[in-house]
């Protein structure tokens, strides 16, 4: 049996234990100093633009195929340098570095990062809550039903929106994690615990997701959870000062993601497990084609006017996605995973891009 324990406490790096009143000065004077330099990288990047870091996860979206075949660099007329990070978390961390000017997340360390100081913008709904994402159960660890869960040990990708709705799940269960062992470790130490019999169950995106079903259940979803009160969504963001630098590069880059979307909606026939498509998916994040072509299926995606809409990207304080951000701030707050809610979360989030994309395609 391997001990998760110091995984576990590796929690209190970010999302975890509260921090103390040192650390809390430490973390604010980091962050000053990196933000201030992220100010003066996005200043200079207004004037030349020849290069951005775009940082991505192993989702399966439409849009990846864009990343493998260079339509992003030929849309925008920018060098971009696609990186791949393990999670939402990581990815906030190099944004706030400056390492990083654009990024693929979730709400939850969306959530995380905005209230500890982060200025970020979120400029395209890549999909909400569905069934891309679940908690799966191992065959043989006695997992039937919700009932079941007290006593067992689960585990979620750190800072994560499966992190967040596992913990949220388990309070809906009237359950605390004294009654329910979670470890906060990365996917690929999830899968290799899970196959070992070390984690009774995982909450996970694809590949994980199509891993841990080989041998296990889906017991619940992420939209069932939205269900149960605890609404998530995975976002393009860009570092504030970026944004306001580059507007022109946020709507050639939507543009793209807008345009792949389409296509996968408009014609499945493209998209399915023989397609060049899937083959570019599976080459660019893993598993087989017919993997690909499966993830896909369990998007949760929103046609641009609907994005576009005070439901989510619009309205300003009337934002879904601003709501949702400060739903979500609160309780990881009770959870004693952040220190701080703000009182509005409507300065993350802008439609422009969007609009911008259903305007140049016509819908």
């Amino acid at each position: 049996m391997v001990d998760l324990a110091p995984a576990a406490r590796s929690i209190g790096a970010g999302f975890g234990a509260e921090p103390g009143m040192t650390q809390v000065k430490m973390i604010r004077s980091i962050l000053s100093a990196a933000l201030g330099a992220l100010a003066l990288l996005g200043a200079g990047a207004a004037d030349a633009a020849d290069k951005v870091v775009v940082g991505y996860q192993t989702d399966a979206l439409p849009s990846s195929v864009a990343i493998a075949n260079g339509a992003f660099d030929k849309a925008t007329g920018v060098e971009i340098d696609f990186r791949r990070f393990n999670s939402g978390a990581e990815i906030f961390a190099a944004i706030a570095s400056g390492d990083v000017q654009v990024g693929y997340v979730g709400s939850s360390p969306f959530a995380a990062a905005t209230s500890r100081g982060l200025d970020v913008e979120a400029f395209y709904l890549a999909s909400i809550s569905g069934v891309d994402e679940a908690l799966v159960v191992r065959n043989g660890s006695g997992v039937n039903a919700l009932a079941d869960l007290k006593g067992k040990k689960l585990a979620a990708a750190p800072v994560s929106t499966d992190h967040y709705q596992l913990l949220a799940l388990i309070k809906s269960l009237g359950l605390s994690e004294k009654d329910v062992q979670v470890f906060a470790i990365p996917q690929p130490d999830i899968v290799a615990g899970y196959n070992r019999g070390d984690l009774d169950g995982g909450f996970v995106w694809d590949p994980a997701l199509t891993e841990l079903k080989k041998t296990g259940k889906v017991l619940v979803t992420s939209k069932d959870v939205a269900e149960k009160g605890a609404p998530t969504f995975s976002a393009w963001v860009a570092a504030g000062g970026f944004a306001k630098a580059h507007p022109d590069f946020l709507k050639a880059f939507a543009a793209v993601i807008a345009r792949y979307q389409a296509s996968f909606v408009s014609d499945p026939a493209k998209w399915g497990p023989d397609s060049d498509n899937a083959r570019t998916l599976a080459k660019l994040l893993g598993g087989t084609p017919a993997d690909q072509a499966s993830a896909l299926k369990n998007l949760n995606l929103l046609p641009l006017p609907v994005q576009a809409s005070d439901a989510w990207l619009g309205g300003g304080e009337k934002s879904g996605i601003a709501k949702i951000l400060k739903e979500t701030a609160v309780f990881l707050k009770e959870q004693k995973k952040i220190t701080d809610v703000l009182p509005s979360y409507a300065a993350f989030v802008t439609p422009d891009a969007v609009v911008a994309a259903e305007k140049g395609s016509g819908s």
